[in-house]
């Protein structure tokens, strides 16, 4: 019995060691140029073991079992290579593998991010979420919400990109004023953000606790890219009609040094949407010293500048008369298109990176960034005043005259048909052709009002800029370690301290000596003046008017993770803790309130954490499970923390922190002919914050107001399934398609209070000018949160002489109107206080019933062909149609908070043409992009 069992023992430890000799290595070179390619992904299909290459682009994968594997050799920009290897107690080299550059995901990649370009940099719109996934993923169902379904507003799960982290060589760039990326700081340097890390939802990442949305890293590494350079144009009628790119990498020589410049610059006088001019450009430079084996310093610098006209949404009634692609903001002056709402973004930024390589399976990063500049909204400001030289009011003050001119808006409601019928006004026709015939700023008139006498040389009109200029200071280290060959650990600590100067600032007088920096609307001398320590303030253009108030903020963060992968399963568990501080500094007076808004307000601080884990479990090599879970809290952003931060020092009325509850399980298959993805996932949020303003009519009673909205302890519920499938007819041919069916609501009756300096006073305001309207009924009303159902299916064919092409057809269902909150709460059904007599319930339901939009089915097209003109010498050719056939169709919108009662909100809808209708956004017509490529 001994010997047998020493015969057993032995042969187990034999067998063993002859699995521990099972080594598989080889070097990776990029086909083109012959260099030696770095961070290359090589693992075993269906095993937890992997490696990627290092600075000499080798890789040694050790202690495979024996048997018949797939190595992956996978690297984002090219195609991914599949190795079959048999191993018995063996070495096996592969040699040198070569690496071919994808081409047609490339140039895809650079469509899709025109595509969203403008919605990214408009304030309006929820596609910037949709960026975080372009180039990160190669996941078929979020390339398709990428590529298919930007142009629709959809929106992955139905969240905002706040839920999802943008890091920059591992430091955040998520802003801390809303909580999303501002991707116009970075945007046309497509050539240079390619290296890029992305994990889909609550998936484990290296750098970041991340969000339920998931993270993305973009590495800007000089040694990381690839050795030659890149000359590109393009053209299309989307967001801006010509864009220039140009790109050089040295890659790692041989003193150490490694060299990255970029460089594009991206003009139209106006894109699909009439007067939507487009002005940018952008720098970009990496420099890398690799010191020795173990440390690299790496330096970044990237400038941006992005100006860009925005469009507006319109009525029907507008839209019926002008068209989708008409823009009121713009108007000729001198023979030159003119737009007054211009957002200009320019937010440079410099990172320092130490990376030490402490032994083979440890690392730590340090990093070190700064960024300043600010972004500006203009608009024009038609509120002008004069003081009358030597006349004085009842309490001897001067007295202030109101110059008294009209909204320069073409859709003002006064100019439009809709209101000449319903004041019975005899000329309606006239207001109609007026309208259509014209329906365009008119530049000229308001420098002429300027230049009346009777405003004395101030200006009636002027043009100014809401702005915000952020100085932040980040800084954090990531530490990465492999306790074992199945165990890694990963953690950051991170500090943030941001300064945010928030003000309005007048750039062009339009003719005027001055503009009286006073609220005309105010009642007495003390709460017209916007600052009361500089009183009758004549503003000058650069001069700052209206308000001023900086923001500060600290934040204090951190997370650990533990990853275990085994052949089998893989899991990890995360965990997160952050402290935020927010404060405003008032450096204006406002006479409304004199108390309350100059001076810090009180800090508000907020304590938050994090856990998540996940469970991956392989049924085979080809067949996966995959769960995640996580439970997280988050600070109210700067925006949501102040109830009228212009004013004052109010803060929001119960303020307290996000909680988010999220999980979701998938089935994957990959295999040779098959990749596909199906998923389930829900979402609950609660105490959320959303801040608004606009102007409403109705409110306790028949009172009208500028006013902010604040909704608070809102709770959401994101519940659905995604699922997207790529097969492989040919080897040429493949079938795509992808499909989300969500349910995005509110999950309750939030708390709405609003805020208005005309409320200070009343025996139901507080001291800030802040009512509260008790709850508002908006409990599963769907979130206005883009298409909740979206479908695509489509072909790609990829020719073996390097010409592709591809179709698909996307429908979309279930896109919401906004509603608005005022109007389904207690206001909505009193008057002052006293109840509608006429009230009648079942009109009230319809009246308040939230409009779907209608569905829709958009066919886009892409095609491409590259050519080898030399060694290392590449041409190609990409284009893309876009909505071939012209449809028209509603992307969203919202309810005009205008009409705050039953009575005002029943008799405008009474109207064949209400006057205060929806406003909706459109998607484009028919677009086009094309790009010619030279890589050498």
């Amino acid at each position: 019995m001994k010997q047998f069992t020493l015969t057993v023992l032995f042969s187990l430890i034999f067998s063993l060691g002859l699995s521990a000799q099972n080594i598989v290595k080889g070097v990776v070179k990029d086909s083109s140029s012959e260099g030696l390619l770095q961070g290359v992904s090589i693992s075993v299909e269906g095993n937890s073991i992997s490696t990627t290459t290092d600075v000499i682009g080798s890789f040694t994968l050790e202690n495979l079992p024996d048997g018949r594997h797939i190595i992956v050799i996978k690297k984002e920009g090219y195609e991914t290579q599949n190795y079959p290897v048999s191993l018995s107690g063996s070495i096996v080299d592969l040699g040198i593998i070569y690496m071919y550059e994808d081409e047609f995901a490339e140039q895809q990649d650079l469509s899709t991010i025109i595509i969203t370009d403008d919605e990214l940099n408009d304030d309006t719109t929820a596609a910037d979420n949709i960026s975080g996934l372009l180039q990160a993923s190669r996941d078929i169902y979020l390339r398709t919400a990428a590529f298919e379904f930007s142009s629709s507003f959809f929106r992955v799960r139905g969240l905002d990109s706040d839920n999802a982290k943008l890091l920059i060589n591992g430091i955040e760039m998520n802003k801390l004023s809303t909580g999303r990326p501002e991707w116009a700081n970075w945007g046309g340097l497509n050539d240079v953000l390619r290296n890029q890390e992305f994990t889909n939802g609550l998936a484990p990442s290296n750098f970041t606790f991340g969000g339920v949305l998931g993270s993305t890293n973009i590495s800007t590494r000089a040694s990381e890219y690839r050795k030659g350079g890149r000359v590109s144009y393009a053209s299309s009628n989307r967001s801006y009609v010509h864009r220039v790119m140009g790109t050089y990498a040295t890659g790692l020589m041989d003193d150490g040094w490694a060299f990255a410049f970029s460089g594009s610059r991206r003009i139209a006088d106006e894109g699909f949407a009439d007067g939507s001019s487009y002005n940018a450009y952008s720098t970009f430079a990496s420099i890398e010293k690799v010191i020795n084996d173990s440390h690299s310093l790496n330096f970044t610098s990237v400038f941006a500048s992005n100006r860009r006209g925005k469009a507006a949404p319109n009525t029907q009634e507008v839209i019926d008369i002008k068209g989708i692609q008409y823009n009121p903001y713009w108007g000729y002056q001198n023979g030159k298109i003119r737009n007054s709402r211009v957002k200009d973004v320019e937010e440079p930024f410099i990172m320092l990176n130490h990376y030490w390589n402490i032994n083979d399976k440890t690392s730590l990063t340090t990093n070190v960034s700064y960024q300043f500049g600010g972004i500006g909204n203009s608009r024009i400001d038609f509120n002008g005043a004069r003081v009358e030289d030597g006349v004085l009011d009842g309490d001897g003050n001067p007295f202030i005259t109101n110059l008294a001119t009209a909204n320069p808006d073409p859709t003002y409601y006064q100019k439009l048909p809709s209101y000449g019928i319903r004041q019975g006004l005899p000329d309606i026709y006239g207001m109609y052709q007026a309208f259509a015939n014209d329906g365009q700023l008119d530049w000229n008139q308001l420098y002429a009002a300027n230049a009346a006498s009777v405003t004395g040389g101030n200006s009636a009109y002027v043009l100014y800029e809401d702005r915000n200029e952020d100085d932040r200071f980040t800084v954090n280290t990531i530490f990465n370690t492999e306790l074992t060959d199945n165990i890694t650990l990963n953690a950051s600590v991170n500090y943030t301290s941001q300064k945010s100067e928030n003000f309005a600032e007048i750039i062009d007088l339009l003719g005027g000596n001055g503009y009286l920096d006073v609220d005309t609307f105010a009642d007495t001398f003390e709460e017209k003046q916007n600052n009361l320590l500089n009183p009758l303030h004549l503003a000058g253009e650069g001069d700052r008017f209206k308000y001023d108030f900086d923001l500060l903020s600290e934040v204090i963060n951190g997370f650990a993770q533990a990853q275990f992968k085994y052949n089998k399963v893989d899991f990890y568990v995360a965990g997160s803790f952050a402290k935020t501080s927010h404060q405003r500094d008032g450096n204006f007076q406002n006479g409304g309130f004199i108390n309350t808004s100059f001076g810090k307000s009180e800090k508000q601080e907020f304590t938050n954490w994090g856990a998540k884990g996940g469970l991956t479990y392989k049924i085979t090599g080809r067949h996966i499970l995959d769960f995640n879970g996580g439970y997280l809290t988050k600070a109210p952003t700067l925006r949501n923390t102040f109830a009228n931060s212009r004013e004052n020092n109010a803060i929001v009325e119960g303020l307290t922190s996000e909680k988010v509850l999220s999980f979701d399980a998938s089935y994957i298959v990959r295999t040779p002919i098959l990749q596909a993805r199906a998923t389930a996932y829900y979402t609950g949020i609660k105490d959320a914050v959303e801040t608004s303003f606009f102007f409403a009519d109705g409110i306790g009673g028949d009172n009208t107001a500028f006013v902010q909205e604040t909704l608070q302890g809102i709770e959401k519920r994101h519940i659905g399934a995604e699922f997207g499938i790529d097969v492989k007819i040919t080897p040429t041919l493949n079938l795509k398609g992808a499909a989300n069916i969500g349910q995005y609501t509110y999950a309750n009756n939030p708390n709405l209070f609003i805020a208005s300096e005309d409320f200070v006073g009343d025996a139901d305001a507080n001291e800030f000018g802040v009512k509260d309207f008790g709850t508002s009924n908006l409990k599963n009303y769907r979130l206005a949160s883009g298409p909740q159902k979206a479908y695509s299916f489509g072909f790609e064919y990829r020719d073996p002489d390097y010409w592709w092409f591809g179709a698909t057809a996307n429908v979309f269902n279930d896109t919401y109107i906004d509603i608005a909150p005022l109007t389904r709460s207690s206001n909505f059904a009193d008057d002052g206080g006293v109840p509608f007599t006429d009230y009648d319930p079942s009109i009230a339901r319809e009246l308040l019933r939230q409009e779907r939009f209608n569905d829709y089915m958009v066919v886009n097209a892409v095609g491409g062909k590259s050519w080898k003109i030399g060694d290392n010498q590449y041409i190609s050719l990409f284009a893309s149609i876009g909505n071939i056939f012209n449809r028209e169709y509603r992307t969203g919108g919202f309810e005009q908070g205008r009409n705050a009662n039953y009575r005002q909100l029943r008799d405008d809808k009474a109207l064949e043409t209400p006057v205060f209708g929806n406003k909706y956004w459109f998607g484009r017509g028919t677009t086009y992009f094309i790009n010619l490529n030279y890589r050498f």
